[in-house]
């Protein structure tokens, strides 16, 4: 046997382990471990953001309910036109009036209605025209008038309790009107801005746009201009032409004379016609279209006997119309 020494010898290898592990401390008794901290998806704002937060909620509560709803109201609505640009800047007239010998017989044809031996005047209505908010549609519509293009003019449509039309295109021996050449392209059809105001009252003056009635060989013409207008009648708002007419002017004298258009009474069909062609315009017919025309039309000639422009000195602010 050898030396006890020589028992308890180690490879050089395996001593310096040794020596490691007899200075180093004890191992810690084990614990359970803890769970991981969940980590927040929505991290917690910094003190900026606390401050910036903090003061525009007491801005808000220093605020009464009424203006608080105003301005979440003001920040969805797109906001209205301003005053000014609502004035009136500029006048016309028209004087309407009855034929009763139109359908005569013996009227002659190919005359002109405007020469109507027999006229009943039913009084002069003046318009004022928004022209610093719709330039090409006002400067359109006073030439018109300025030019007499409008005189011997047929109110070809009556809504009773909403509006008239009058301005269809065609022929002149048939009460319908031939727009002069120098009328500039009105691109204001096509703007979103030109549908800012509503037709809220009686004696809204409008651009027809979803309401005409031109024959599509006509508006197919490349030198086509749109001069057919209604003028509401009340006695209440028509929002159903809200967005798709364009509201340029408004009655400033004579809404009495547009009452009493208003209460003309006008050709309507039958349920079993208004059926008939409903089944007609569903398979394509074109017919239909041309019959629709017919519906509505005042059972007496009613017509623009003249017609003009009025000097404006200085822009008003659209009347408060009842």
């Amino acid at each position: 046997m050898g030396s006890p020494a020589t028992a308890l010898s180690f490879p050089p290898q395996l001593h310096h382990h040794r020596c490691r592990c007899l200075l180093s401390p004890p191992p810690l008794s084990k614990s359970p471990t803890p769970n991981p901290i969940p980590i927040n998806p929505h991290p917690l704002p910094n003190r900026r953001s606390l401050l910036l937060l903090s003061s525009s909620s007491a801005a808000a509560s220093l605020l009464p309910l009424s203006a608080a709803a105003d301005t979440d109201a003001s920040a969805l609505s797109p906001a209205p036109s301003s005053p000014l640009s609502a004035a009136v800047t500029e006048r016309v007239y028209m004087d309407f009036s009855l034929c009763p010998s139109y359908f005569r017989s013996d009227r002659p044809l190919g005359s002109d209605l405007a020469a109507c031996p027999d006229p009943e005047p039913l009084g002069r209505v003046v318009f004022g025209l928004y022209g610093k908010l719709l330039p090409q549609t006002v400067a359109n519509f006073k030439a018109m008038c300025a030019s007499a293009a409008y005189r011997g003019t047929l109110v070809h449509k009556v809504l009773q309790g909403q509006f008239f039309v009058a301005g269809r295109q065609g022929r002149r021996e048939k009460g319908e009107v031939r727009p002069p050449l120098e009328l500039a392209r009105n691109m204001e059809t096509v703007d979103p801005r030109a549908f800012q105001l509503k037709h809220l009252r009686p004696g809204t003056l409008s651009l027809c746009l979803s309401q005409n009635d031109d024959d599509e060989a006509i508006r197919l013409n490349p030198n086509y201009h749109n001069v057919e207008f209604l003028v509401t009648t009340g006695p209440g708002p028509c929002p159903q032409l809200d967005n798709e007419n364009i509201v340029f002017g408004t009655v400033l004298e004579g809404l009495d004379v547009v009452t009493t258009i208003a209460t003309i009474p006008t050709y309507k069909p039958a349920e079993r016609i208004r059926q008939f062609n409903d089944f007609a315009e569903f398979i394509g017919d074109e017919r239909a279209q041309i019959a629709r025309t017919m519906w509505n039309r005042p059972l007496k000639t009613v017509y623009i006997s003249d017609c003009g422009e009025l000097k404006v000195a200085k822009p008003s602010l659209s009347p408060s119309l009842p």
